[in-house]
């Protein structure tokens, strides 16, 4: 699935010969907003690049768990991902949404979105569902405008136990 959305950027499916650049990409989200996701910089950093090659290789293919990026000018500026949910195998939990931060603001989180959306409804799950820390606003706000309610569950933060997030649905 390959979707262009003007400006010169490319929203596709991560493909296994991206693993350098998807690298890249993931050191950048990590260092520039640790809270929104359960890995840390350092723990990311200290990965061999064979085992994170076979990891962005797992996830160019098939219907468990997939991962879609944006393209501009050759370097990889957006990211998210998408795996089934643990306990409904009716719902794509969307993992690890990042915009690099000069492609913020720009339109890429809803083909981004769109992206994950496609490939769920073709693996047979209908709906969405994704987690934003509270007081989250931007994220709120924008997750609000492609779609997303705001659920009223509120769940621990993964590894952050003084924080709270909370559940955002829609349909794929």
């Amino acid at each position: 699935m390959i979707c262009v959305t003007g400006a010169g950027v490319t929203v596709r499916r991560i493909r296994a010969a991206d693993a350098g650049r998807m690298r890249a990409l993931r050191l950048e989200m990590l260092a520039d907003a640790p809270l929104a996701f359960i890995e840390t910089l350092a723990e990311a950093a200290a990965r061999p690049h064979r085992e994170f090659a076979s990891r962005v290789a797992r996830l160019s293919v098939g219907d468990e768990a997939a991962q879609f990026v944006a393209e501009a000018d050759g370097r990889l500026v957006a990211h998210a991902g998408g795996l089934v949910a643990p306990d409904d195998p009716t719902i794509t939990v969307i993992f690890a949404v990042y915009i690099t931060p000069a492609w913020r603001g720009r339109g890429l989180l809803g083909p981004l979105v769109e992206a994950v959306a496609t490939w769920s409804k073709s693996v047979g799950r209908p709906e969405l569902l994704l987690e934003v820390v509270v007081g989250n606003d931007r994220a709120y706000r924008a997750y609000r405008r492609i779609g997303f309610v705001d659920t009223g569950v509120r769940v621990p933060h993964p590894t952050v136990p003084t924080l709270t997030e909370l559940q955002m649905r829609r349909m794929a």
